[in-house]
């Protein structure tokens, strides 16, 4: 089973949809919780439409939206991993109260690391790490492209991979070049919090949960960036597997 069936499979029961928001970088889905995910889509369509069924989502059962999370579409892939992170039930003793980046620099230090997905706190982390790659699908001045990800993350004893590349379909790859003795790291609000990652090799999931629907999704209408909505209405929490607590 892929890991996105494994974890729609996962979820328990249903709920109504009672509302979309997709802003120009986050989007967020409320349904039983309010899920977020990154507004991820292309501007090439051709003869198809980025959301198919746009305009009638609000209303929908919850599990159909998270059947979108396998679409071709990227939009419709963002939309599907919203919803899986708004029906998703968290056991919250399982998790602790910690931001993703500050885990990340502690455990990098002296390592040689792997990131996947250009982070705010890449720089901070330059600083402690042995050794810093930066993979990205648009570079920025010290990445390496994405297609690198098969040289770089074998070498890497730390790799942390943002929950967007379950929207693009890259994850189960990326998670496949990691050595088996390396510390991986999933993170951002796109990440389902379940445990289910840690059958695929993952040691520490790092994700969001929205306190507070009405304002974050006024947030994210409004274009608001991750950093803006810490503090304001969000929870950051992290999930260990045993061996890294």
């Amino acid at each position: 089973m892929s890991l996105i069936d494994a974890i729609i499979a996962g979820l328990s029961g249903d709920e109504v949809v009672k509302e979309v928001r997709v802003g120009p970088f986050w989007t967020g889905v409320w349904s039983r919780y309010c899920g977020l995910a990154s507004t991820t889509f292309n501007h090439e369509h051709e003869n198809c439409f980025p959301v198919g069924e746009a305009g009638s989502l609000t209303g929908r059962s919850a599990r159909e939206l998270c059947r979108y999370a396998t679409s071709a579409s990227l939009l419709e892939a963002t939309i599907g991993l919203a919803a899986i992170n708004s029906l998703l039930e968290v056991d919250i003793e399982q998790c602790q109260d910690i931001n993703a980046g500050e885990l990340l620099i502690e455990r990098g230090a002296g390592k040689r690391v792997a990131v996947v997905g250009h982070f705010p706190f890449v720089p901070r982390l330059r600083r402690v790490a042995k050794e810093l790659w930066v993979l990205e699908r648009r570079p920025q001045s010290g990445d390496l492209p994405a297609d690198t990800a098969g040289i770089v993350i074998p070498r890497a004893d730390v790799v942390a991979i943002t929950g967007t590349a379950l929207i693009n379909g890259t994850m189960e790859s990326l998670l496949k070049l990691c050595r088996k003795d390396s510390l991986v790291m999933v993170l951002g609000p796109t990440t389902p919090l379940t445990p289910l990652w840690f059958d695929y090799g993952v040691d520490l999931i790092s994700g969001t949960r929205v306190l507070e629907p009405e304002v974050v999704l006024r947030f994210v209408s409004e274009g608001v960036v991750f950093k803006q909505l810490h503090g304001r209405g969000v929870r950051l929490l992290t999930m260990a597997k045993k061996r890294w607590k």
